[in-house]
């Protein structure tokens, strides 16, 4: 949301910067992080307050889960763990100087393997689990991106966002609300901020515009409703990997145990410290 590197460069730059421009409103790349930063400011108070209030004691979980999932006896070893820094530091390094996701995650699956965590034959099965994984989200994904095409061709969105703009009459303060609010319903279905901004961006700018926002206030309304619900989504990548992971054993659900927390800590935080953007800005 605000360091304009890896998704964050696509994010800012390519989606957000691309379709302010494409409807209307002059700014350039250096405003972009600088709106986004209040927004941002919203999701670390929230990570703040999951971790030292809401989530402060520990969670105990089945050992006999665990050790059915992973029957295996382990043992750790510092060396691993020196040996995984190192391929997060690769994998960046790489994606950043190529421009490439893929080829960033090739090299940091590259330093596992020659760093001896990962077994020479053992490297086609994790390859394996780590694609049949990938394709439970690809689907999910896929069908919440059918789903944004749906709205999108037959203007559910614009019927929504009219609907409220002849309610809302000159009250400024609602109005930047209420757009947040629209924005938080339309990704929570679609799942993805980067396919919700082509939609309300179309809509929110001239909106935004009419009621005297201004061009800061305007870019952290459009990236603070794309980004509200792929948060808390259960649609969203944001959501699917980390359960993804943390259902290894069995011991962690969904809805309940990621989209719910995601959405308490994120979504609301963002939705009060983007109306502060759009309100000082």
């Amino acid at each position: 949301m605000v360091l304009p590197v890896g998704f964050g460069g696509i994010f800012l730059n390519n989606i957000l910067l691309k379709n302010l421009h494409d409807n209307g409103l002059d700014v350039v790349a250096s405003q972009v992080p600088q709106a986004m930063l209040l927004p941002a400011a919203g999701m670390l108070f929230g990570v703040l307050v999951a971790t030292f209030i809401s989530y402060r004691k520990p969670r105990h979980y089945s050992e006999e889960l665990i050790l059915a999932a992973e029957p295996e006896k382990a043992e750790f070893k510092p060396r691993n763990i020196a040996v995984a820094l190192l391929a997060i530091a690769a994998t960046l390094s790489v994606q950043l100087y190529t421009g490439s996701m893929i080829v960033g995650g090739l090299a940091g699956f590259m330093v596992f393997t020659f760093g001896g965590v990962i077994k020479w034959k053992e490297t086609h099965d994790v390859f394996t689990r780590g694609v049949h994984m990938m394709a439970m989200i690809g689907f999910i994904m896929i069908s919440a991106a059918g789903f944004a095409a749906v709205m999108k061709a037959t203007g559910g969105v614009e019927t929504l966002v009219s609907s409220l703009a002849s309610s809302i009459g000159d009250n400024k303060p609602l109005a930047a609300l209420l757009m947040l609010v629209v924005g938080l319903l339309v990704t929570m279905g679609i799942g993805s901020s980067f396919s919700t901004i082509p939609i309300i961006a179309t809509i929110y700018v001239p909106l935004s515009l009419a009621f005297g926002f201004s061009p800061m206030a305007t870019i952290a309304l459009v990236g603070t409703a794309a980004a509200l619900g792929d948060a808390g989504s259960p649609a969203s990548d944001s959501t699917l990997g980390p359960t993804s992971g943390l259902n290894a054993d069995g011991q962690h659900e969904h809805i309940w145990d990621t989209v719910v927390p995601t959405f308490i800590h994120y979504n609301l935080p963002l939705i009060a410290f983007g109306w502060i953007a759009a309100m000082v800005l």
